[in-house]
């Protein structure tokens, strides 16, 4: 790329106007080709490189052909990561040329529109929560929702775009969140006894998809993240918990690893209603703290540093359950930068929490370990560790910040 930087200005204007190509072929390829080069597009003035690049992606979004449609899709999704909240201003432009490829897309199609929408959702974040938008943006995607069955594979892109719409659009979603919160729920539920027949009763039932309960726990994850508070009322008029309980449970890794990510939303939106589930809960985040599952190990460690936040002093009897494999992790070689991170959060956050508890495990090594995991610096606290509980009061002071945790793989 770096040989390539001192050709783009005018590499980049040749490309836009091979958008226009008469032959559809080289419509295609040029979407692709562009896309190459998004982030040194978002870096320049805007006028000269992203407007005109934008401006020719949608109309190519619109395009007769099908395969250029489908091009061009992907590649305005990749000018979306690269851009972020730089696409701001040109919201109501985009969104109107989404909203109506509804109408030209076909099958295919429409699961490539699916994932530009829930990536500008992403990438634009709470930007999107005005009402001009909504009212542009969820009205085609709740159709879908209705037109489409329970058991029908294209709500799984669904399903996730709307995860990603519902966490953007904050209490903006609040109007559609009821059906919603409902449907994944009951997606949740069939899936479970469609596995308990089939462990009962192998030759008469079939392995159910899972995919569908992992898209609904991330939709509900989703939905919890973006309306907080507000979902209290949904948690508490629905078994959810007592599925969740299930969920964690489960064989398959990426149940769980959907399942943690939700124990934890729920943990931050309305921990009255998980606070009762704690005594059945933290024996089997605990085990999953030993896992070789990444993902689920992350999502496990990070659902834990939520519920010591909200827990409080009422920690105590689940830190040496926690701290042992917490450390583990910690020192083991070669685990992932962001597990680690995650894992020396969670510590500091029990050690808040319960700083004698857990300084009974706390080495010096592997305290400065934790401090520079969170980027947490302070010369006297180190240079004066002694006495008990001063290690954890320590980490106490590490920024009470979240690492974002490891949604779904499918996501």
């Amino acid at each position: 790329m770096s040989g390539m930087v001192q050709h783009l200005n005018e590499l980049i204007p040749y490309l836009v106007n091979c958008l226009s190509d008469k032959k559809a072929l080289v419509r295609s390829i040029t979407c692709w080709t562009l896309s190459r080069y998004s982030h040194w597009v978002v870096t320049q003035q805007h006028d000269l490189y992203l407007k005109p690049l934008m401006a020719e992606l949608l109309k190519r979004i619109l395009d007769s052909n099908k395969r250029v449609q489908e091009a061009a899709c992907s590649a305005f999704a990749t000018l979306e990561e690269e851009a972020c909240t730089e696409l701001v201003p040109y919201l109501g432009f985009i969104l109107e040329t989404l909203v109506f490829a509804f109408q030209k897309y076909q099958h295919k199609n429409l699961l490539i529109l699916y994932d530009a929408i829930g990536t500008l959702a992403d990438s634009v974040g709470h930007h999107l929560n005005k009402e001009e938008y909504i009212q542009l943006l969820m009205p085609p995607l709740i159709a879908k929702w209705n037109m489409l069955k329970d058991e029908d594979k294209d709500l799984f892109p669904l399903l996730e775009c709307l995860s990603s719409v519902a966490t953007a659009l904050q209490e903006g979603f609040l109007p559609y969140c009821e059906p919603v919160f409902r449907r994944c729920v009951s997606l949740v539920e069939q899936t479970l006894n469609q596995h308990l027949a089939h462990v009962q009763n192998a030759d008469q039932f079939e392995v159910p998809d899972k995919d569908f309960m992992i898209v609904a726990l991330d939709l509900l994850s989703g939905l919890a993240e973006g309306l907080d508070i507000h979902i209290e009322k949904l948690v508490a008029t629905s078994n959810i918990m007592h599925l969740l309980y299930q969920c964690v449970q489960d064989p398959m890794p990426e149940v769980r690893q959907s399942s943690f990510a939700l124990l934890g939303d729920l943990t931050k939106a309305c921990f009255v209603h998980v606070h009762p589930t704690i005594p059945e809960f933290m024996p089997i985040l605990a085990q999953n703290l030993y896992t070789e599952h990444i993902s689920v190990c992350n999502n496990a460690t990070w659902a834990a540093g939520e519920i010591s936040v909200k827990l409080g002093a009422e920690m105590k009897p689940y830190v040496p359950i926690l701290l042992q494999p917490l450390i583990m992790i910690i020192n083991r070689p070669n685990t992932p930068k962001t597990l680690l991170e995650n894992t020396a959060i969670t510590i500091g956050r029990m050690g808040y929490v319960c700083p004698s508890e857990v300084n009974i495990f706390l080495t010096y090594k592997l305290f400065q370990k934790i401090i520079f995991l969170t980027n947490f610096r302070s010369p006297r606290l180190l240079d004066n560790l002694s006495g008990p509980g001063v290690q954890a009061c320590a980490i106490s002071g590490i920024t009470m910040k979240r690492i974002q945790h490891s949604v779904a793989c499918v996501k």
